[in-house]
């Protein structure tokens, strides 16, 4: 499970223009050369209506693009992000995506925060589509029997890759599926 060699295959390197595009539209829309987490919040679709879980997860995402934890997101964190986001290999994906449900830092998930990360996921998905029907029980009893394979209570960052790359359910039920993708499109494409 290493990492795919490199070499210029597929996938698209950020192009200097397109960093140069990046900048200008991210300095006209955050002058002060900072993105801060109310504004990162409303680019999520995350509002005053939004529950006080769907706003406490986004926090966490935040933090997780705001790496030298200043508790802003500068331009740079911008453009790691937007590579993630758009451009990123599936284990760095998963990898983020770990580092997020992971609340408490302490390199594996236990029971509360998949329960609490499945909710919330749940919540965002049926505020989509309205008819998603789910038992947070249920998924969380079913994800630690794919996943935790030592059975220890506990999944650890290999175990979180290995089960979501090896099961498209487990990888439906934690995949971050909050909308950022559509907004960093549509900012390049009116810079198109």
């Amino acid at each position: 499970m290493g990492q795919a060699q490199g070499g210029g295959g597929t996938e698209k390197e950020v192009a200097l223009q397109n960093i140069q595009e990046l900048y200008r539209k991210f300095a006209s829309e955050c002058p002060s050369g900072n993105l801060h987490l109310h504004e990162f919040k409303k680019i999520f679709g995350v509002s005053m209506e939004s529950t006080e879980e769907e706003s406490a997860y986004m926090e966490n995402v935040f933090r997780s693009f705001d790496t030298n934890k200043d508790g802003k997101i500068d331009f740079m964190e911008y453009v790691a992000a937007v590579h993630l986001v758009l451009r990123g290999k599936l284990e760095d994906k998963l990898k983020w995506s770990f580092k997020v449900y992971d609340s408490d830092g302490n390199g594996c998930l236990d029971r509360r925060e998949v329960r609490h990360i499945v909710k919330i996921i749940y919540k965002l998905k049926k505020h989509n589509n309205p008819c998603v029907k789910e038992n947070i029980e249920d998924i969380c009893d079913r994800i630690f029997e794919l996943v935790d394979k030592n059975k220890d209570g506990q999944i650890s960052l290999e175990e979180f890759i290995e089960g979501s790359e090896k099961d498209p359910w487990v990888m439906e039920q934690l995949k971050l599926d909050i909308g950022p993708c559509g907004w960093f499109l549509q900012k390049q494409e009116k810079n198109s």
